[in-house]
C-alpha cells in the first residue's frame, strides 16, 4: 500500500472564524498548486484523497484538482492512530493521500517508520511511504518550495 502525507501549505496566522477558518496565503496557494502539479502524473485515479476539514487543508487538497473527502477525524490535533486508521494503513486496498497538519502528520510518519519521536514535515511538503508486506520504505520527500514552478 502507498500512503502520502501532505502537510497543508503556508497559511494565515489567525482568522476571524478561529483555527479551522485559517486560509492559505498567496505563497501557500502557489505551494499547493506546484505540489499538486508534481503529484498529478504520479498518482492514478484509484488513489483515495482525504483532507482535514480545516480551510487551509481543503485549499491545499484543491491544488491537486481531484475529488477528495473531508474527514473530521483528520482535523488539527488528530492522533497518529486516527490518521492511520482513516488511511487504512498498512492493509488498505488502495493507495491513500492524506492532507493534514503538523505535528499530527509527523507523529503518524514516525509511527509508520517505527521512530520513537515525531518527525518534522514542512508546510506544503509531502512524504510518500510504500509498504510491501512487513517492509516499509520512504519513497520520497518533496519540499513545496523546491518543486519547479
Amino acid at each position: 500500500m502507498d500512503l502520502i502525507f501532505w502537510r497543508h501549505a503556508e497559511a494565515e496566522d489567525a482568522a476571524a472564524g478561529g483555527d479551522l477558518a485559517r486560509a492559505l496565503t498567496k505563497r501557500g496557494r502557489k505551494q499547493a498548486e506546484r505540489v499538486g502539479r508534481w503529484l498529478e502524473p504520479r498518482i492514478s485515479d484509484e488513489w483515495l484523497i482525504l483532507s482535514s476539514p480545516a480551510k487551509r487543508a481543503v485549499q491545499t487538497a484543491k491544488g491537486l484538482d481531484r475529488d477528495f473527502e473531508e474527514r473530521d477525524a483528520l482535523a488539527p490535533g488528530a492522533s497518529a492512530a486516527a490518521i492511520l486508521r482513516e488511511a487504512g494503513w498498512p492493509d488498505g486496498k488502495r493507495p491513500v493521500l492524506v492532507v493534514g497538519h503538523q505535528p499530527d502528520l509527523g507523529e503518524a510518519a514516525a509511527r509508520v517508520l517505527g521512530a520513537r519521536a515525531g518527525l518534522g514535515i514542512r508546510k506544503g511538503a509531502i512524504w510518500w511511504f510504500s509498504a510491501k508486506g512487513a517492509e516499509v520504505a520512504l519513497k520520497c520527500v518533496i519540499d513545496a518550495d523546491l518543486v519547479e514552478p
